[in-house]
């Protein structure tokens, strides 16, 4: 028991011991941590002192700053209070030298308007003595005046347009001239073509009864299955075939020239024959339609226009074959696109093309060239062709330089030496239109036409027609030509107005 006792009491002391080291410990921990505590206190109060000094420093600059600040503002506001001074004092001394001006010119307002309605007084006077001395209202006097006036401006309104239009055709003629020259050299075509005559030659007279037949059997059957008419007359040893289709009447040529060579001439072998050379003739067409493509440096086209365009081949107009005049104008509007910087394969092709029309203009109603616009635009033409081929005879508006083009070189073609003839029946009618034309105008004291038909000169009263009204009249009379007229080549019309002075000394 004593040992337990001993034990016990051992241990509750040792806690005791125990508790009053760890106590003793956390005091000295907190004293340490309150001398701690005290330091950072002391620290913090004395940042909080420094920083407080710092603030008052701070302060004070900005406050000084400002203070100046205030007295550089207050400066300035002084010395635009005193210049606003003085721009006052000085607007209210011009103000008050304008109103001392107003003044002024209201009094001399007052004796202009009373010196105004004297010179209107005096003018009024003046101007009924005037009225008084000429026997002239002032609208009369205006009238002559006007139209004094107008008839001098007419005259130099017809010199300053006589020498404008003199300027520009030297000027355009002589780079008309130089592209038109360089085309010819580089196309070297052939004079007028033969015409494609509708004669057949027959070896002898008696083949004619033969060609006729019995009651007239085999040229009645010939004609109605060739759609011709086969004309035998007096000619020696020779039949006229006649027919407005140029293809048809070769057809009808060729059969009967293979005919008279048979010499079996009855109406089952003329339809043989007939349809044999329909084969042969359109071979012939194919043919002549790739050839012209090829000689005009074209890609290949549609079957259907090679077709149209190779039955130009039999037509022609005032002698000119058509086809060939069609690869002529395609190469000339080539040379002078280039000139010019236009689209060269659209005026190529616009030239070519441009009388495709003729190929089918017998068969549908309208001009060949809306015809033949309307015909190619079925088969992929750029629309510039189209317009080109249409407007080449002013039917419809020219949209493109290229039109223009395709239209000059048309005329090149027709109108340069040995390009056309014309039959004397067409010659007198034309001449004889040209003058009555002429005649038609009033004014109109004589006409002539001169140079072969090629130009029409018009000798006017010069007491009716001033220069401005006989520039006008030449060209209306040269526009009506161009409307009413079927014609080769180009006209030249020439007004002359001659006056002259005549005093006889007694």
């Amino acid at each position: 028991m004593n040992n337990i006792g001993i034990n016990v009491l051992l241990a509750v002391a040792g806690i005791i011991i125990g508790f009053v080291i760890r106590h003793l410990m956390l005091v000295s921990q907190i004293n340490r941590e309150g001398s701690k505590a005290e330091k950072i206190i002391q620290d913090a109060k004395e940042a909080a002192k420094e920083l407080e000094v710092n603030a008052k420093e701070k302060v004070l600059k900005i406050q000084q700053k400002s203070q100046s600040e205030f007295d550089r503002r207050r400066n300035e506001f002084n010395k635009e209070d005193e210049r606003l001074q003085r721009r006052r004092s000085e607007l209210d001394t011009r103000l008050e030298k304008l109103e001392r001006r107003e003044q002024n010119l209201n009094k001399r307002q007052s004796s202009m308007d009373k010196k105004a309605n004297e010179i209107e007084n005096l003018h009024t006077d003046i101007l009924a003595k005037l009225q008084e001395v000429s026997f002239m209202t002032k609208d009369e006097a205006r009238e002559v005046l006007l139209a004094e006036v107008e008839k001098e401006a007419r005259g130099d309104m017809a010199r300053i347009m006589r020498q404008i239009e003199a300027e520009a055709k030297e000027e355009g003629e002589v780079k008309a001239r130089k592209i038109v020259t360089l085309a010819f050299q580089r196309v070297a075509s052939e004079h007028v073509s033969e015409i494609t005559t509708s004669t057949v030659t027959l070896p002898s007279d008696e083949m004619k009864g033969r060609i006729i037949g019995r009651n007239g059997r085999n040229i009645r059957s010939f004609e109605q299955a060739a759609g011709v008419d086969v004309i035998v007359d007096d000619t020696p040893e020779a039949v006229t075939i006649s027919c407005f289709d140029a293809v048809r009447r070769e057809i009808a040529r060729r059969t009967l020239q293979k005919l008279v060579t048979d010499g079996r001439i009855h109406p089952a072998n003329i339809e043989k024959t007939l349809k044999k050379e329909e084969l042969e003739v359109e071979k012939i067409i194919i043919e002549a339609g790739e050839q012209a493509v090829f000689e005009a440096g074209l890609p290949p086209l549609h079957k259907e226009i090679i077709k149209k365009m190779g039955r130009l081949k039999f037509r022609t107009s005032y002698g000119q074959n058509q086809l060939d005049h069609s690869i002529e104008t395609s190469k000339i509007a080539t040379v002078i696109a280039a000139e010019l910087g236009a689209n060269v394969e659209i005026a190529k092709l616009g030239g070519f093309l441009h009388d495709i029309g003729k190929s089918m203009d017998h068969n549908l109603e309208g001009t060949h060239a809306s015809i033949g616009a309307e015909f190619i635009s079925r088969y992929g033409i750029p629309k510039e062709v189209v317009n080109a081929t249409a407007a080449h005879h002013h039917d419809i508006e020219q949209e493109t330089l290229e039109a223009i083009i395709v239209e000059a070189a048309d005329a090149i073609s027709g109108a340069r030496p040995g390009a056309r003839r014309e039959s004397i029946e067409q010659y007198i009618k034309r001449v004889k239109a040209l003058e009555e034309i002429a005649n038609s105008y009033k004014g109109v004291n004589q006409s002539y036409a001169l140079q072969a038909g090629r130009e029409v000169r018009i000798i006017v009263q010069p007491e009716k027609i001033d220069d401005l009204e006989a520039t006008r009249m030449a060209r209306d009379i040269a526009k009506q030509i161009e409307e009413e007229m079927q014609y080769p080549g180009q006209i030249k019309v020439t007004v002359l107005r001659e006056t002259r002075a005549i005093e006889i000394a007694k």
